[in-house]
Formats: structure tokens, C-alpha cells, sequence
């Protein structure tokens, strides 16, 4: 497993563009601790977005998450191109001149993606941890490291994103176009979240049945924390409204989610195993 993931590394480290995008990704994942700094103080309103809570312990976890997931698409780029640049370059079939069996070269390619989840995963970890210890105002353990499912959430989005994206880069062999494939496909589950409300069932039925679909049950791992936030809640309470949402993450969308990156490597695993290099 060593060699394969060198093999990945190598020519990852070898691309100019990849060493962007990823130097990229984890530049933009350290700016969250830039939103510390955010201060308004205009007249009479004074605004310190550190102060309203989005550091403390344990919603730093929830918080961080969520945000930074939306940064997955500079790896999502590296992936297919990565997967693209096998094709365009032909060293998918010199890998397997060389002796690589094609089970093994979407394994490397697999170990790739669990590589840049965990290390993505400890990195907002660190951050996070960071962040809480100089904002937070809570400092116990117990309060410190509970609600650290969002963590294990987080690593397991990235798992399964990734891994559509590899399905996609071996099924469509042009980056551009699995990128476009990609949004096409966020487009339609809108589309059909839509006419499923619209002809069939309720909102709450609507939400059930399209956390089946690939993307949005990836989204559901971790729920808006934005509502959760104390001054959201009481500026609620005040016009009368009661923000009771269920935030957890629950073992049956990590289950859906699991279900679909086997549905993606083994579809890619087939679809190479299938198709004449």
C-alpha cells in the first residue's frame, strides 16, 4: 500500500498545477481563522464575529466543518485531473505494462482520496482545537472534546465526495467535463428534490427520500450550524419563532454515505476492468 501511495504522490508532486490547488485548499482551510479578526464598528454598532460564539466548545466543531467542507472542490480538481492526466498522458497503461493490476491501481488511486480526507481532517481538527482554546469560553474536556462526531462526519464527506469524483474522472476521462458532469448532477437532484415535493409527497418526506441521493446525503452528514448559533436563537424567541432542529449526526446517513463510496470503487474498479486501455 506504501508503494502505490508513492506512486500517487510522485506525480501528484510532479504536476505543477495539482501542487497549486492543494497548497490552495489548505491556505484557504487556515483562513478560517481569519474570520477571528472580523470586526464592525460603525457608530453605535460595535460587531465582533468572534464573540458571538461560533469559537466556543463544542460548536467550533459543528461550525468549522461545515464551512470548510465547502473548500473540497480545489481537491475535487486534483482528483480528476489526476485521473484525467492518466489518460492523457498514458501512464495508466504503462502502469499496468509495468505490472500494476488494475485492482491495485484503484486502490492507489483509493488510498489517494482516503489520504487527502484524513489529512484534511486533522488539519481542521488542529485548526479548529486551535481556534477554541484561544476563543472559546468554555475550557473543561469534557465540553472541549464532545461533539467531535462532526469531525468523524467531515472525514467520511470527503471520503465519499472524492470518490464520486475518481468514479467520475475514470467515466468521463476529461477533467472539465466530469467537473461539469458534477454540477449537471447537483442541478438534477435539485430538479428532482423539486418535482418530488411538487407531485408526490411533503417537504418532510421530500427531505427523507432525497437523502438517498449521492450528494445530498453527503450534505446531511453535517446540518447547517448557523441556526444553532445564541444570538440566532434569541433573536428567534423574540419574534415568536422556535428554532428546534436536530443537528446530530445519525448512524443511518453515515451508513448511506459508506453505501455510496462502495458504489463509486467498485463502479470505477468495473468500469476500468470493463473498458480496452
Amino acid at each position: 500500500m506504501v508503494r502505490l501511495l508513492q506512486i500517487e504522490f510522485i506525480k501528484l508532486w510532479n504536476n505543477r498545477a495539482s501542487k497549486i490547488l492543494i497548497t490552495s485548499y489548505f491556505v484557504l482551510l487556515t483562513s478560517i481563522a481569519l474570520v477571528a479578526a472580523i470586526k464592525f464598528d460603525i457608530g453605535p454598532v460595535k460587531f465582533h464575529l468572534a464573540e458571538v460564539g461560533i469559537f466556543n466548545f463544542p460548536y467550533i466543531w459543528h461550525f468549522n466543518t461545515f464551512v470548510t467542507a465547502f473548500f473540497k472542490l480545489f481537491l475535487a480538481i486534483v482528483i480528476v485531473s489526476m485521473m484525467a492526466n492518466e489518460y492523457s498522458n498514458k501512464t495508466i497503461k504503462q502502469n499496468l505494462i509495468d505490472g500494476l493490476s488494475k485492482k491495485e491501481f484503484i486502490l492507489s488511486k483509493f488510498l489517494t482520496v482516503i489520504s487527502f480526507s484524513l489529512i484534511s481532517t486533522v488539519f481542521v481538527f488542529v485548526v479548529s482545537l486551535i481556534l477554541g482554546m484561544f476563543y472559546s469560553d468554555y475550557n473543561e474536556l469534557s465540553i472541549i472534546f464532545s461533539d467531535l462526531e462532526f469531525i468523524g462526519a467531515f472525514f467520511m464527506k470527503l471520503v465519499a465526495f472524492f470518490s464520486f469524483c475518481l468514479f467520475l474522472g475514470i467515466l468521463v476521462k476529461r477533467s472539465a467535463f466530469a467537473l461539469g458532469f458534477l454540477f449537471i448532477w447537483q442541478v438534477l437532484e435539485g430538479i428532482i428534490r423539486g418535482l418530488i415535493r411538487w407531485k408526490l409527497f411533503d417537504g418532510d418526506t421530500t427531505e427523507t427520500v432525497m437523502g438517498f441521493f449521492p450528494l445530498q446525503s453527503m450534505f446531511n452528514l453535517i446540518k447547517e450550524p448557523f441556526t444553532r448559533i445564541q444570538a440566532v436563537q434569541t433573536v428567534a424567541d423574540q419574534v415568536g419563532e422556535n428554532i428546534e432542529l436536530n443537528y446530530h449526526v445519525h448512524w443511518y446517513e453515515f451508513l448511506i454515505v459508506i453505501c455510496w463510496t462502495v458504489i463509486f470503487i467498485y463502479s470505477s474498479y468495473a468500469l476500468l476492468k470493463k473498458r480496452d486501455l
